[in-house]
């Protein structure tokens, strides 16, 4: 059957594969299902349950919510009769409920849960709100699509009739680091031709594979990636939180993923802090392993005698690793920022390919991406331009990018849109390289800064070699307008007090661990060795141990876990301060 619209990926997929499951959620310890036919049973009855709601053609419907197969309902349920949803991160403030629900003109909400609830109800300015839990004082979601179940399926077919390619179908409303987010509007033909793109790339087979979704679905990452699984009828299951992540993938097997580096950096850190716990032979064959991972090239043969180690390290360290993903993975895609080459070459030696892939949401989002087999992959690459997609290098080195999946615009800022669509070209912000098709991001335009002496830095690629440290968990690179790079770096815990156990410096807490001189004199040893790695002008003079991580919840970290630079800065500013005058 033709695709032209989102929602048409449900026929789809009934008329392909007929899923048993196509979606499932765990709820009081037990597995919710949804089969293809029944997603599409509910997604008609709330499309005539909105209708008899007076929700009509490009009205706004709100969704706030954790990962479940309701978003997906609702989601699905407003593109069948044109409405535009507007997907908002839980974990944002009440003032931005209030700005978006007012800049979007929203006249609906549908929120998860209790939390969401409470922020909504400040910001709603008397707005009806539906939830998906059963919650007092507010509607169930079940009570309202119920209220459809009675209407007339020949009303809804001709809303669907009147929805087109071009319509929009959602405004994204992104995070960004500092100011008002803005919405990107996007419509139907955008995504779905990113979904048509990327399909050919996922090498999970059809129809019988399973992924485990745990990215926020409100982000466009992973909500394109959802709709990829409805084309190629693999089933979802939602993991039940980011803490339960391992649980979920030794449960469900899933052959695939989506992720940001910074959970890849996570799962990374947490498997070598057990390397550290272990003992005598098995500790050095962990760490033995682990060094002949470091040396992997995915495209090269690197001759008999490291391939037949590999083979060993495989046989006793690496399948360990596979068994805590469930065993069954085939291809983990991650994106939203730059992987780190050391974790890439690892993960691949260990067996677990992980594709980069780069995009925007202004791009639906995927621009390029790998293919998960020996041949195509390109360590430090974030694979190859998708097919339909155009990009070009500015002559400041700046990424351009021209297809049928960059955005309509921003909704209500036309002022905005004009400076980043010139003559259908995107300019994204990114700086990068292209070596042929394959393509190479470098660092943010706007995150590169020019040091006094007129010396431009790229601060992305040296925090990225930077956290290559155990004991360096997160680091930001400042130095715009002074002297000299500077740093502010927080420890791994577990990398910290594994080298004070084994130097014999008993580990108190972190805050006072941090101002230790011997804790001090190591730190300056590790970066010493990592400057060897940069030009002059880019080599960390000094550098500030902060004893707190930053996090999505205390405002540093943005919903996908980049850094939100400016935050950072305002909140160490006297930190910083003392990197130049003290």
């Amino acid at each position: 059957m033709a695709l032209h619209r989102l929602f048409d990926l449900i026929p789809y997929q009934i008329s392909e594969y007929d899923k048993e499951i196509s979606l499932a959620f765990k709820e009081n310890d037990t597995w919710q299902t949804y089969s293809s036919r029944e997603v599409k049973e509910i997604i008609d009855n709330l499309s005539l349950a909105f209708l008899k709601a007076g929700i009509s053609k490009n009205d706004k419907v709100a969704l706030i919510s954790q990962n479940r197969p309701e978003w997906n309902f609702v989601d699905l349920a407003l593109q069948q009769i044109g409405a535009i949803s507007i997907p908002m991160y839980p974990t944002i403030t009440t003032e931005d409920y209030r700005y978006i629900f007012d800049h979007a003109e929203v006249k609906m909400i549908f929120v998860g849960d209790q939390e969401i609830l409470t922020k909504a109800q400040e910001a709603a300015d008397g707005r009806k709100i539906f939830c998906f839990q059963q919650l007092e004082g507010v509607e169930f979601w079940r009570d309202f699509m119920e209220t459809g179940q009675s209407g007339d399926l020949a009303e809804l077919e001709k809303a669907k009739s009147e929805v087109t390619a071009d319509d929009l179908f959602t405004i994204i409303y992104t995070s960004g680091t500092t100011g008002r987010p803005k919405g990107v509007m996007l419509t139907h033909q955008n995504v779905l031709s990113n979904v048509l793109a990327v399909s050919e790339r996922l090498l999970l087979e059809k129809g019988t594979s399973k992924v485990l979704s745990f990215l926020p679905i409100c982000h466009i990452f992973e909500r394109t990636g959802s709709f990829c699984c409805f084309y190629l009828g693999i089933s979802i299951y939602y993991a039940e939180s980011l803490e339960k992540i391992g649980d979920n993938l030794r449960e469900i097997k899933p052959h695939g993923f989506n992720t940001v580096p910074r959970l890849l950096e996570k799962i990374y850190d947490k498997i070598v802090s057990k390397g550290y716990e272990l003992k005598g032979i098995k500790k050095s064959l962990f760490f033995w392993a682990l060094k002949l991972g470091n040396q992997y090239d995915p495209a090269t043969d690197q001759g008999a005698w490291y391939n037949w180690q590999l083979k060993m390290a495989n046989k006793l360290i690496f399948s360990k690793w596979r068994e805590a993903l469930g065993g069954e993975i085939i291809q983990i895609n991650s994106g939203a920022s730059a992987l780190q080459p050391r974790l890439a070459r690892i993960f691949w030696a260990a067996g677990i390919p992980v594709c980069e892939g780069y995009g925007l949401t202004e791009t639906s989002p995927v621009v390029s991406s790998s293919i998960c087999s020996h041949e195509e992959i390109r360590i430090g690459y974030v694979g190859k331009i998708l097919e339909g997609v155009q990009v070009r290098i500015a002559e400041d080195g700046e990424i351009l990018v021209k297809g049928p999946n960059v955005m309509q615009g921003y909704y209500k800022q036309e002022d905005l849109t004009t400076e980043v669509l010139q003559n259908d070209w995107f300019h994204t912000g990114d700086i990068g390289e292209l070596d042929g098709e394959y393509l190479k991001i470098t660092d943010r335009k706007k995150e590169m800064f020019k040091t006094s002496g007129g010396k431009y830095v790229a601060p992305q690629v040296i925090e990225n070699k930077i956290k290559e440290s155990s004991l360096i968990d997160q680091v930001m690179v400042v130095g715009e307008n002074r002297n000299y790079p500077a740093a502010l770096i927080v420890p791994s815990e577990d990398g910290l007090k594994e080298y004070c156990r084994h130097k014999g410096y008993p580990f108190t807490e972190l805050a006072e661990m941090v101002e230790r001189p011997e804790v001090i004199a190591k730190y300056e040893r590790i970066i010493e060795d990592m400057n060897k790695y940069f030009a002059k002008w880019e080599t960390i003079k000094r550098f500030k141990i902060l004893p707190d991580p930053w996090s999505i919840e205390s405002g540093e970290l943005t919903p996908t876990m980049k850094l939100k630079r400016k935050i950072i800065l305002g909140k160490y500013e006297k930190e910083v301060e003392t990197l130049y005058n003290s």
